[in-house]
């Protein structure tokens, strides 16, 4: 995911084509933090789009930023939340497509997982590092969740192949 706010379109654009990368095969996401995160993204994938021939994902965690991604992106990377909250956010971008008279866009979840000794460590750390970052602090206070409560800390690949499976058909209804 590329952040709009430190890199612009016309720079991400600039990054594509210098490294000709390619476009038929390439998921390129972008999102953006607060203050003007809806506008900044509304703004970035229509430009992105006028200049590329490749997909777009949105990187949504918020209803608003889920609803936005529904409107316009050809994809939607969900982060650090549970499988109940994709089902919501999943929902909420369906509301977009629809609302927009489009196909919902391909819904990708990015799931941390941990293995072994001190999985549980590495998790808590990661999730206090991102805690701090004022937009995920206000999607886990939405949710009503710890960070680390949307991670899967294993001792074995069969406790997270169990983790996992919690994931299927998260945002199928």
């Amino acid at each position: 995911m590329i952040p709009l706010h430190t890199r612009g379109p016309e720079s991400i654009v600039q990054g594509v084509t210098a490294n000709a990368l390619p476009l038929d095969r390439l998921l390129l996401g972008v999102g953006s933090p607060n203050p003007d995160s809806l506008k900044r993204v509304r703004a970035g994938i229509a430009e992105l789009r006028s200049k590329l021939s490749t997909r777009l994902v949105v990187a949504a965690l918020g209803p608003q930023m889920c609803r936005l991604a529904g409107e316009v992106a050809d994809g939607v990377l969900f982060n650090w939340l549970t499988p109940e909250y994709a089902r919501l956010s999943a929902d909420r971008v369906r509301e977009g497509a629809a609302a927009a008279r489009r196909q919902p866009p391909k819904l990708f979840a990015y799931v941390r997982v941990a293995l072994g000794l001190g999985a549980g460590d590495r998790l808590q750390d990661e999730a206090n590092r991102y805690a701090g970052i004022p937009a995920y602090g206000a999607n886990f206070a939405r949710m009503g969740l710890k960070p680390v409560e949307t991670a899967i800390a294993a001792e074995s690949p069969d406790a997270i192949r169990r983790g996992l499976g919690k994931w299927q058909g998260s945002w199928t209804r």
